[in-house]
């Protein structure tokens, strides 16, 4: 097991040993985690991000209302024990099946009957041990691509490789749900990270070598990031580099930068690892469309459910606190128009890059 592996074993002992503890001094088990509710949701102005409250929810065994719910969640913390005895892997569907039998040959009733039942239950346990699900050997999705003069040392599966995203061509590489254990960085020459939401547009920067020119580790999430992509960029902002998040112009593109700089309430319990206050946003803003007099011809209509979400914006404190975003929220409220990242491929091709020079070396960003 690496290092990290044995702290994750250690807890998961040490929370077996504590209940096993309580039985035997003739009391009930018990166990305890956040409250991961909105209700328990706060944004701590001094670390720039959302973070869990201090509401607390005890499970204990011999209440007839949480004993399933107690043993679902003790069965999951042994399976993943096993997982990290193994040095085995698996994705929370995985898991699932794993645990998805009977509780004896006369008893009708399944262990778990969906994943909508043990997903919280690795929330939890995340929770409670101070862990990432990445840490219990239990992967999330692959998503998101890296180009640039990164090296990165990856120990999987008992042999090391070395991956240098300089030398992945046109594809890129694809980075893993866990980028903590078994990996790290040999060198980073960059002088900023850029990333870009849409994969489309970042092999378009790829394929101009923008990486090259400019000094920098570009990242697609491919929409909205996953964990792993939100991890490696926080880890990279550790490096003291500046992070510029290029979006399309509208709520959903505004709110995957959002997500990457505050976190995002249903991820606040990780916030720490996975958020990164200092980012800032390059664009596209609806100022660009009075400062490109191309882009007023390239807008598109926003759809309700697009007004909708950038009313859900303004009413966010920790965005609302920004008169710069209030600003960019109320004209979409008001225009009612929408502008892609893409539009700006309008003028020729490689517009794009020229765009995102002229920003980031003005320093015209959004907060």
């Amino acid at each position: 097991m690496a290092k990290k592996d044995g702290e994750a074993f250690e807890k998961l002992e040490g929370l077996g040993k504590d209940m096993l503890s309580e039985v035997m001094k003739g009391k009930s088990p018990e166990f305890e985690a956040a409250v991961r509710s909105r209700g328990n949701i706060n944004y701590d102005e001094s670390f720039g991000y959302l973070r869990l409250g201090n509401k607390k929810e005890t499970r204990t065994f011999v209440n007839v209302g949480q004993a399933r719910k107690f043993m679902q969640t003790v069965a999951v913390a042994a399976k993943c024990k096993k997982f990290l005895e193994e040095n085995a892997h698996t994705s929370i569907r995985g898991l699932f099946y794993q645990l998805k039998y009977s509780l004896g040959e006369d008893v009708e009733e399944e262990l778990f009957t969906e994943q909508s039942e043990s997903n919280p239950l690795i929330e939890d346990l995340e929770v409670a041990l101070t862990l990432k699900r990445e840490d219990l050997n239990l992967n999330t999705d692959r998503k998101g691509v890296v180009a640039g003069k990164m090296v990165v040392l990856d120990k999987f599966g008992g042999e090391e490789t070395k991956i240098d995203c300089a030398k992945q061509g046109r594809s890129g590489w694809a980075i893993p749900s866990d980028v903590d254990n078994g990996m790290e960085f040999v060198d980073v020459d960059a002088d900023y990270v850029l990333v870009v939401e849409k994969d489309a547009l970042w092999q378009r920067l790829n394929e101009d070598k923008f990486w090259k020119k400019e000094k920098c580790i570009l990242i697609t999430p491919k929409g909205q990031a996953s964990r792993g992509c939100r991890r490696l960029i926080k880890k990279l902002s550790q490096k003291k580099l500046p992070v510029y998040v290029f979006t399309d112009c509208d709520a959903w593109g505004w709110y995957i930068y959002w997500a990457i700089k505050t976190g995002s309430m249903n991820l606040a319990y990780l916030a720490d690892d996975i958020a990164t206050p200092n980012a800032r946003f390059v664009g596209v803003t609806m100022r660009d469309i009075e400062d490109y007099e191309f882009l007023s011809k390239l807008t598109i209509n926003a759809k309700e459910i697009d007004i909708k979400r950038a009313q859900e914006m303004l009413d966010y404190p920790w965005i609302s606190r920004h008169k710069e975003w209030v600003g960019e929220l109320k004209t979409v409220l008001k225009t009612k128009k929408k502008l892609e990242q893409d539009a700006l491929q309008g003028p020729r091709l490689s517009f794009v890059g020229d765009y995102l020079r002229e920003k980031i070396k003005a320093k015209r960003f959004l907060p």
